[in-house]
């Protein structure tokens, strides 16, 4: 599938944009802070109804407005026009022009979408969230189940918190109501997590040879923080006391997470920011082939200024494994790393929440 057309309105720092975009590679080229990541960001929120920027859709709404919409067509065999309008009292989705009641009817018609960044060095540095974040995007996207199940276990985890901070003594019996909520839905986040681990060890572990050239082993090991064979519901019993005590849900999905190791090293310990930026780069390009073998489409790729910062062999090998059949939208500073593998990119020039075609 590629999207044929993007169109922001009072997006971010855009009141209104209209572009159309091949099935290759297109070069966004422009200074800093002139809305490069917005035209990106705009095109994952009209394909998966997430920014990989915020967690609330309000905070994409351009200054001194009140609401935005995003549309396009993507061609993937039947063309379809999307569109979301978001509004601080909800959001409408269209698929040709017919509403669409659920994330998931509107999602069925959509595209498979890998967003890669310069920041996402945080995937090895930072902490657990940012690896959540990364496989809730995937999952997301692979398990119809899983983000209708996220999001029951997100409610569920912030009514706990509210009930086991509202009372100098916790009422457990209603806590206890929300612990079974929890424990069911973060069941099946846990499992789907966990499938995606396995299926993403192989792809990960290849990547990882492709761009650092061989000779290091990339190991992935899921953390789950429900307990013993995953029994959330007993977890949090035999630690209430530590609960009365935190005031807060202390285990669960929202606490996961996955350790990297090469060759049985941890890589935010132990390797060198050139190997943490390689494992970077694979974890994405792991997801994008993932992707291409589950779905047999290859995704949409959402490039963020991350060429300015590799070196000639790690952009090399990136440009060498990523799938050839993907279309990809590229955000870039300058453009001293092109060479003949982009003479038929298009190139769009931007500056100040304007864009121009400069191919």
């Amino acid at each position: 599938m590629h999207l044929r057309s993007l169109n922001l309105n009072h997006f971010r720092c855009f009141e209104s944009l209209r572009i159309k975009l091949p099935a290759g590679i297109s070069i966004f080229h422009g200074n800093n802070a002139q809305g490069k990541t917005s035209i990106l960001e705009g095109a994952c929120t009209l394909l998966r109804l997430q920014s990989p920027r915020t967690s609330t859709m309000v905070d994409c709404v351009r200054f001194s407005e009140q609401a935005f919409a995003v549309g396009g067509q993507l061609d993937g065999g039947d063309p379809v026009e999307l569109r979301v309008q978001y509004t601080a009292s909800g959001r409408r989705l269209l698929v040709d022009g017919e509403n669409q009641k659920r994330g998931s009817d509107y999602l069925r018609h959509s595209a498979l979408v890998v967003w890669m960044a310069n920041d996402d060095l945080a995937l090895v540095r930072g902490g657990g969230d940012g690896r959540r974040r990364y496989l809730d995007f995937m999952a997301a996207q692979l398990f119809p189940a899983y983000r209708a199940a996220q999001k029951a276990y997100e409610k569920a985890v912030r009514s706990r918190n509210y009930l086991l901070k509202r009372d100098a003594s916790p009422k457990w019996a209603e806590i206890d109501a929300y612990t079974q909520v929890l424990s069911e839905q973060g069941h099946v986040v846990t499992q789907c997590r966990r499938e995606l681990i396995d299926a993403l060890q192989p792809q990960a572990s290849r990547a990882q040879s492709e761009i650092g050239g061989g000779g290091e082993e990339l190991k992935l090991t899921y953390q789950s923080a429900s307990g013993e064979s995953d029994d959330l519901a007993a977890e949090l019993l035999s630690r209430r006391e530590e609960e009365f005590r935190r005031r807060q849900t202390v285990a669960g999905p929202h606490r996961d997470d996955f350790i990297l190791e090469l060759n049985g090293m941890l890589v935010a310990k132990f390797a060198s920011e050139g190997q943490q930026r390689t494992v970077a780069l694979a974890l994405k390009l792991g997801q994008t082939h993932l992707f291409l073998e589950s779905r047999d489409d290859a995704p949409v790729m959402l490039i963020d200024d991350v060429f300015g910062e590799l070196d000639p062999d790690r952009r090399n090998a990136l440009m060498a494994a990523w799938p050839e059949g993907s279309q990809k939208l590229i955000t870039t500073t300058h453009l001293d790393w092109l060479d003949e593998r982009f003479d038929h990119a298009h190139r769009f020039e931007v500056h100040q929440a304007s864009v121009a075609d400069a191919t």
